[in-house]
């Protein structure tokens, strides 16, 4: 992989980690089009890693509550009374949120960087859950805050951030989806989607790290990859908060019909033989 592209799809990672729309299938899309092989094993552990960039982003941008549920959640293991702070109580659910994805990501493993890997995949994944989000947003109340979170909501949101182990889900979009069906505003859902993803996507992209750096250095490269990584962090850091003031105000709506649009495009395209599905 040459720089520009590792750019491109630094880019586009940054761009769709937290949006919506599935930066796993933007990726796998975007690395069809570059002339890279999807379902190469290297490809495919390069694609979990720059996910990292985008992380790092959300750590920075929101280090003052992840400092403050760290520092809650450490001063409840010693001191009982501790335990009635809601900080106590939000660090939890993202370690219970962030359970079922950790259990199924690695029991499917070959089946998510095998099989799911086709862009037909993509396409049916972007319609089907595009269904999801928009009764997620007409039948969802919206009148529960952050602080009103319960464990029965930390586990239904992380069992839906399974469902985007496949390309074309969207992480953000199962995990804000799931937050809108349990009641809460579309702000404390999206932040409590960004704080769920940073075990999962780290977890994710250190494993790959750790188990596939032969394929990355023979196919892909660590340069390439690096420089993915640092793009990502740059283009995440502005996209979260632009989507943070974006749905203060507006729904998830607006993200539905441009997914729809996009598999209508890959549908087109992947029917009329110009692109391949792997």
């Amino acid at each position: 992989m040459n720089p520009i592209q590792a750019i491109v799809l630094g880019i586009v990672e940054g761009l769709t980690e937290f949006l919506p729309v599935s930066s796993t299938g933007h990726l796998t899309i975007v690395e069809k089009l570059l002339g890279l092989r999807v379902d190469d094993a290297g490809v495919t552990a390069f694609t979990a890693i720059i996910q990292v960039g985008a992380i790092i982003a959300v750590i920075v941008y929101f280090r003052h509550d992840i400092g403050r549920l760290i520092a809650a959640w450490c001063r409840g293991l010693v001191r009982p009374e501790a335990r009635t702070d809601p900080s106590w109580r939000l660090a939890w659910y993202v370690i219970i949120g962030s359970i079922p994805i950790g259990v199924v990501g690695l029991l499917g493993r070959h089946l998510v960087t095998g099989p799911l890997r086709s862009l037909w995949v993509v396409a049916a994944a972007l319609i089907g859950w595009s269904v999801v989000m928009f009764i997620a947003e007409r039948v969802g109340r919206k009148n529960r805050a952050e602080a009103d979170l319960t464990v029965r909501d930390a586990i239904v949101i992380g069992l839906l951030q399974c469902v985007a182990l496949i390309p074309g889900v969207s992480r953000s979009g199962a995990t804000i989806s799931g937050g809108l069906f349990r009641g809460l505003d579309r702000v404390s859902a999206t932040r409590f989607a960004f704080l769920l993803s940073i075990p999962a996507l780290l977890a994710a992209g250190g494993f790959e790290a750790a188990t596939s750096a032969s394929d990355i250095g023979s196919s892909v490269g660590w340069t390439a990859t690096l420089i993915a990584t640092v793009v990502s962090f740059v283009v995440g850091y502005a996209s979260i908060a632009w989507l943070l003031r974006l749905v203060a105000h507006h729904s998830i709506a607006v993200f539905i019909w441009y997914r729809v649009a996009l598999a209508i495009v890959l549908i087109v395209l992947l029917s009329a033989g110009i692109i391949s599905a792997v």
